[in-house]
């Protein structure tokens, strides 16, 4: 799953003056969209590990890359200049 952060989106207000950087809840959220439209789980999510490795700009295109199937996927956020997240997400019933 491909997305952008527009420039005016607001969850760039202060963050950071000057020198905006896409939140990492951002991108988490795109993660949980793309895992919900691949695979549709039932259960909440919870994510028990993900590391930032890179920042997304606004504007800079990125694209979520899934590996696994319930309860448990790993995740790669990936931007033009490379790996911007990794992690795991898990379904909340399961350890």
């Amino acid at each position: 799953m491909r997305f952008s952060i527009p420039p005016d989106h607001p969850c760039l207000d202060g963050h950071f003056p000057g020198r905006p950087l896409v939140p990492g809840v951002v991108l988490l959220e795109h993660v949980l969209q793309a895992i919900e439209a691949a695979h549709a789980p039932a259960t909440p999510l919870r994510l028990p590990q993900v590391k930032f490795l890179r920042p997304l700009l606004p504007g800079q295109v990125a694209e979520v890359v899934l590996d696994g199937v319930a309860p448990r996927w790993r995740f790669e956020v990936r931007g033009e200049d490379g790996v911007l997240a990794r992690g795991e997400v898990r379904e909340a019933t399961h350890g």
